[in-house]
């Protein structure tokens, strides 16, 4: 394989919404976002806003999005868990605090015994967040 396989998140109407939201903790970009409106193929009219696809990049996160096209046919949750190794423990501190404050803690930032700052948030987009910092 040339590269990691790229995470694809699918929300029920709110792609928009989570990419704004992800713009906030992470300070990325959102990249070639496409509505189903601009699409080249028909879709139904009240589809025309929803996200048909985008794509996020901050340094080396990258990840694409889109709505699905029928209502609620996505199940959120624990079926996807996005890793994000930080760089400082600076920035797992800072990422970790950004995302609990809309979010659930499932794993309190901690010191743990691989050697790591490590935690887990889901976001209330129902996405799990596992932050890891190696320490020198």
């Amino acid at each position: 394989m040339k590269h990691q396989a790229t995470p694809y998140l699918t929300f029920n109407g709110n792609a928009k919404e989570a990419l704004d939201y992800y713009k906030q903790i992470f300070h990325g970009d959102v990249i070639n976002l496409q509505t189903f409106g601009e699409a080249e193929f028909e879709t139904p009219k009240e589809m025309d806003e929803r996200v048909m696809h985008a794509q996020f990049k901050k340094d080396a996160l990258f990840f694409m999005v889109s709505d699905s096209i029928t209502d609620q046919s996505v199940k959120t949750g624990s079926h996807i868990a996005l890793v994000i190794e930080c760089d400082s423990a600076d920035e797992i501190q800072t990422y970790y605090d950004r995302l609990k404050e809309d979010g659930n803690v499932l794993m309190e930032l901690q010191d743990t015994f691989w050697g790591a700052i490590y935690a887990k948030v889901k976001d209330p987009y129902g996405i799990t967040w596992d932050l890891n910092y190696t320490k020198e």
